[in-house]
């Protein structure tokens, strides 16, 4: 790809450029002390100079000496409550005059571009896209809001202690799946352009060409992200034994340590689980069915015909961490799991996936 630069003092003009285009822009901000996504009015509410220090078990904010406005890395937020609302109503039944009507409920849908999104986001998009938009029975409301998006991706110049995208094959340089990518520079961002709409942005930017030396950097930066990267998810090929390792010892070992409270599916940028809860008004008149966020952590998940399936913690972790890591490989071609880290960070009791999984996979002692 030919590479363009633009300067830093000019990013607000991309944000205005996007604006005009109609979107609704998303970028990262600092709230609760957390990297989250949310519309910008203006550049200056990015998080510059702002990195997280993420391990097990924790996450916080800390100041870096530079003023650079990407230099975290994930927070527990990326697209997935944009495009798979935590709570949508699907459809409606009213009482008329003339009988009872059955309506869809189909939410406004607003373009909206995204700033900052990084290569395990967008592999975590392509497989909600799998589930959501290309599958036997595709969510309308997801794809009309997949439709609009506009993505500005953003590589990493840096690996947190809890990201493993190297060995999953999804980081830290985006390759596909946006419209332009930006390789952030002490100065300026360097821009690939991934597609005809990002193309028409980009030329609105009266972008310069990206000198050599400018290449060099980022390319430095691509390199010392992957070296920093010291967990190692198995491959594919390995997290297919997990299905011959139902009697385990070690569940019940990740059991005694596991609150089933349900954090590690609910940062996961992959996954999908939700239920059905039927909403009526205090008349009786109208009555809706709603669809939430749901967690295979959650004992009612396994509610079949008056039965729970899965009683006990160990089942639950269980089902996740096959179903993650083994099973999505039968249904979507590879591993649910794209390297982001978050549910290593944000486990309240330090559960780590990768060193679980290598423990029953490869006999790995943590």
């Amino acid at each position: 790809m030919t590479q363009h630069f633009l300067p830093k003092q000019q990013l607000q003009l991309l944000i205005d450029c996007l604006r005009a285009e109609g979107y609704g822009v998303i970028g990262p901000k600092v709230k609760d002390d957390a990297i989250v996504f949310e519309e910008l009015a203006d550049a200056t509410e990015l998080p510059y100079g702002i990195e997280e220090d993420s391990a097990p078990g924790r996450y916080q904010l800390k100041k870096a000496r530079h003023k650079r406005a990407f230099a975290f890395n994930t927070g527990p937020q990326g697209l997935k409550p944009f495009l798979f609302a935590p709570e949508q109503e699907l459809w409606r039944a009213e009482h008329t005059d003339d009988g009872l009507i059955f309506r869809q409920s189909f939410p406004a849908i607003r373009p909206l571009a995204f700033i900052g999104l990084r290569a395990c986001d967008l592999a975590a998009l392509a497989l909600q896209d799998k589930h959501f938009a290309e599958g036997p029975y595709p969510d309308p409301s997801y794809q009309a809001k997949r439709q609009q998006l506009f993505i500005v991706a953003v590589n990493c110049s840096r690996s947190a202690s809890t990201c493993f995208c190297v060995s999953t094959g999804d980081g830290p340089s985006a390759e596909s799946g946006f419209d332009l990518c930006l390789d952030e520079l002490d100065r300026g961002y360097l821009i690939n352009v991934g597609s005809d709409k990002g193309q028409r942005i980009a030329d609105k930017l009266g972008l310069e060409a990206a000198s050599g030396a400018k290449r060099a950097v980022a390319t430095r930066q691509h390199q010392r992200a992957v070296q920093q990267q010291e967990r190692q998810m198995p491959d594919e090929k390995t997290l297919m034994t997990l299905v011959d390792k139902l009697d385990d010892q070690r569940w019940q070992d990740i059991a005694e340590r596991c609150l089933a409270c349900g954090n590690c599916t609910s940062v996961c940028p992959t996954c999908f689980c939700s239920k059905q809860e039927s909403h009526s008004d205090i008349k009786g008149q109208a009555s809706s069915q709603v669809r939430l966020w749901d967690s295979c952590f959650s004992e009612q998940h396994s509610y079949i015909v008056g039965k729970v399936i899965r009683n006990e913690i160990s089942q639950r972790y269980r089902q996740w961490v096959l179903h993650k890591l083994a099973n999505w490989q039968l249904q979507y071609g590879r591993s649910g799991c794209v390297g982001c880290g978050r549910c290593i960070a944000w486990c309240p009791v330090a559960i780590d996936l990768v060193e679980e999984a290598r423990a029953l996979c490869l006999g790995d002692k943590p």
